[in-house]
């Protein structure tokens, strides 16, 4: 497998899925200041001309969700998602869509300090995915008890760069979540 990565960008998240799964891969560094996410030949792994983007093989994934996504299913001796059929997979799926539908554009909404978001956006304000996080969280450690999943690295990494991006302190249920997870030894934190 490889990945096109740079720091700087989602690819972050598709490495640590990589490293939860202890999975085989190489990593292919893309210059985004040279403008090599646009290059012909990155076009044709993702027409998109962003990051991440996977190769395996025949298979060209692009979308951090997607990789997530593939890769649990792809490796399942790693444990980090719900068989397909298993009771927790309707759950697991809706969470991972969520990471990128709500959670990520409510969050760069109060980053970028836009204020009330017309309903009419599709997403909702980040207090209401705030309260939807912690819901899911309930009691455990992660957000299936104390089984850490790929929808803990999609959700999870939207609260690391919340930290990241200097914002304050949030609801302390959260952020011991956040401190979880940069307790593990793959996490986004050990990114190069």
């Amino acid at each position: 497998m490889k990945l096109y990565y740079n720091p700087q960008s989602r690819a972050a998240i598709a490495k640590w899925m990589l490293d939860e799964c202890d999975a085989d891969y190489e990593i292919v560094h893309i210059d985004l200041e040279k403008g090599e996410h646009k290059a012909p030949e990155f076009l044709e792994i993702n027409p998109a001309g962003k990051l991440p983007a996977l190769v395996n093989g025949d298979s060209r994934i692009f979308e951090t969700a997607a990789i997530c996504l593939y890769l649990g299913d792809k490796l399942p001796e790693a444990n980090l998602a719900p068989k397909i059929g298993a009771p927790e997979r309707g759950r697991y799926l809706s969470l991972m869509v969520y990471s990128t539908s709500q959670l990520e554009p409510a969050m760069g909404d109060m980053l970028m300090g836009t204020g009330a978001v017309p309903p009419q956006r599709g997403w909702t304000d980040f207090e209401t995915v705030e309260d939807i996080i912690e819901g899911e969280l309930g009691d455990g450690a992660y957000l299936f008890g104390d089984w850490f999943t790929a929808a803990d690295i999609m959700i999870g990494s939207m609260f690391i760069w919340k930290r990241m991006f200097g914002s304050p302190p949030g609801r302390p249920k959260l952020e011991a979540y956040v401190d979880r997870l940069l307790e593990r030894p793959a996490g986004m934190s050990s990114s190069e």
